[in-house]
């Protein structure tokens, strides 16, 4: 598409001929993202509405209970400290961002009074501030105004490096201002073309100063709030047990009129996946499931079971089932720490070991056996948007291409059929989450390692205890004490890839120093990986932007750092009469407040 065909095309938008929604499917359809096309008519004077929700409801209250299911359950109600999907959830039930991401990536203001733009002059032209002017009327959970003095307190918070925050990322190379009660500026110390990372979606947000300020640093993990939230969200805090049960009650000073429908809500932790489909599909006992990770043949069955009480609801996303390669040595301590960056591991060191390993993983198997329609088979770790999505890399099961490059290597097969080399066998431990599609994942891939002369050992560990924080917890995924570990990632799963892309940093590398906190589990270090990464953090020409990122994935890809296995897209259980609106780009609950159930 030339620039004449652009401007036309725009020209069209503002004659009222086209739709928003069209020129932004357009734009994708050539590889744009949905915010960039978004900005593209807000350059040209359309600045984006907020969308129409289709909520029905004509009052606040009256819904009764809702009820959801989460089969890997919270551990913790502090957004700063969320490992993984499942915190981060639990939070958004009470805790709000400036601003959310909807299903076609457009962002939606929250507790933002409009999204920024270069038309309300809230974007700098030069990509170096971003200003945020703040709703009015909106109080914390006990009464106290929501002032641009929490939004700054948050940034010094998740800033401080005692404070050991997973969000810590998100604010590097930023300062936040005040500029009066309800305007914050967010100054950049670089060009930066995606500016809505801090206080925007499940990373962005905002807890209250005055109940975080005194145990702001290395007390940070003290405050009592961190077990029972004060926000501005739609649902007042009630009773959190971690690991099993949260609580709320409908907020009645909720800053957006005649919402929320429930008058209380309920997450249950804990279980596994299956039963927490068939509790909503087949059963009705609960409203919403989330993160269906179950076989697609069983939610296929129960879904056209004649008596279904609901559906499963399929959303695009940037989940990535993957398997991580650590490559320091989980087996020798150091100032007591296990997998210390400044060790090696001994076996994937070598190469050869990482790409044998590589090629032994039937990703076909995988797709057709248990993911279904849920996930597809991929040789990337970045898949999605499109246009960020390598054509470089590809991906390939050959168990007797892996045993040639073994061979090659010097690794030889012992009296056991177990392959060492220079006195070390190749034995592995690999653990994840337990649930029984990464159960079976894990079973075809010792199959075809056995093959191969390398022995794995299988380790599953409870959900609520692998994605945990605890920092005393030798079995969390972020301490990672095994040789490899299998997960899905998608977060942040925003439609710009930079804070996802962020995990493979060096200076991101979980550590003992940082609390396990880091984004960076697999201890992987790349010279040039950060540099092309601090390059497209300043990059605002779109397609050489692109083109980093791809570049960060084949580096990634090539070096087996992970070994991708499918693309998951975002599969939740709902009940056929809840009505909810779920992105594949933010939290499930993202927009909690419009969720409602039709009688």
């Amino acid at each position: 598409m030339t620039e004449r065909d652009l401007r036309e095309l725009i020209a069209t938008v503002m004659a009222g001929r086209l739709s928003r929604r069209a020129f932004v499917g357009k734009m994708v359809g050539l590889g744009l993202t949905a915010p960039f096309a978004t900005r593209l008519l807000a350059h040209a004077g359309l600045a984006q509405t907020t969308p129409q929700t289709g909520y029905k409801p004509t009052k606040a209250g009256g819904g009764g209970r809702l009820k959801l299911l989460f089969w890997q359950a919270p551990t913790l109600l502090n957004p700063h400290f969320a490992v993984g999907a499942k915190d981060a959830e639990g939070c958004r039930i009470f805790y709000e961002p400036l601003a959310a991401w909807d299903p076609e990536g457009n962002l939606v203001p929250v507790l933002a009074a409009e999204i920024p733009d270069l038309e309300n002059g809230g974007v700098a032209a030069d990509g170096m501030s971003v200003t945020w002017r703040l709703k009015k009327g909106v109080e914390w959970h006990d009464g106290r105004p929501f002032t641009a003095d929490d939004v700054v307190f948050n940034w010094e918070f998740a800033s401080d490096p005692a404070t050991a925050a997973t969000t810590i990322g998100t604010y590097r190379g930023t300062e936040a201002e005040k500029i009066d009660s309800l305007t914050v500026r967010v100054r950049f110390d670089k060009p930066t073309p995606f500016w809505a990372g801090p206080f925007v979606a499940w990373q962005g947000m905002i807890i209250p100063r005055h109940l975080f300020e005194p145990y702001k640093g290395a007390n940070s993990r003290d405050a009592p709030a961190n077990l029972k939230a004060v926000g501005t969200g739609p649902y007042r805090f009630v009773e959190f047990t971690p690991g099993d049960l949260i609580k709320g009650e409908r907020n009645p000073s909720y800053h957006v009129a005649d919402r929320p429908y429930f008058d209380t809500i309920e997450v249950k932790g804990g279980g596994d996946a299956v039963s927490a489909a068939r509790a909503v599909i087949q059963t009705g006992e609960y409203d919403y499931a989330w993160n269906m990770q179950v076989e697609d043949e069983i939610l296929v069955k129960l879904e056209n079971a004649g008596n279904a009480k609901g559906r499963t609801q399929i959303v695009q996303s940037r989940g990535i089932e993957h398997i991580q390669i650590n490559s320091a040595d989980p087996w020798t301590e150091v100032d007591g720490e296990r997998s210390s960056p400044q060790t090696k591991h001994p076996l994937f060191s070598d190469p050869a070991v990482r790409q044998a390993l590589a090629l032994l993983v039937d990703r076909a198997a995988v797709q057709t056996h248990i993911y279904g329609r849920t996930g597809v088979i991929t040789g990337n770790f970045l898949n999605n948007p499109e246009r960020f999505t390598s054509k470089n890399t590809k991906w390939e099961f050959d168990v007797d291409k892996a045993n040639r490059l073994l061979d090659e290597a010097g690794w030889k097969r012992g009296a056991d059929g177990i392959r060492v080399r220079d006195g070390k066998k190749l034995k592995l431990v690999f653990q994840t989450s337990i649930n029984a599609p990464r159960q079976k994942t894990q079973a075809i891939v010792k199959q075809a390692c056995q093959k191969a002369g390398i022995d794995v050992e299988l380790k599953s560990v409870t959900a609520s205890v692998y994605f945990s924080s605890d920092v005393a917890n030798p079995d969390t995924a972020r301490k990672f004490y095994t040789d490899i570990q299998m997960y899905t990632t998608g977060t942040p799963s925003v439609p710009d890839p930079e804070r996802f892309m962020q995990q493979f940093v060096s200076w991101e590398i979980a550590s003992k120093d940082n609390k396990w906190q880091g984004t960076n589990p697999t201890r992987w270090r790349n010279d040039e990986y950060d540099k092309t990464f601090l390059a497209a953090q300043s990059e605002l020409d779109p397609v050489k932007r692109a083109a980093l990122f791809i570049q960060m994935n084949d580096l990634v890809v090539d070096d087996v750092a992970v070994i991708p296995v499918v693309y998951r897209l975002g599969v939740s259980a709902m009940s056929r009469q809840l009505r909810a609106n779920l992105s594949g780009w933010d939290n499930a609950l993202w927009d909690l407040r419009n969720w409602y159930r039709e009688t």
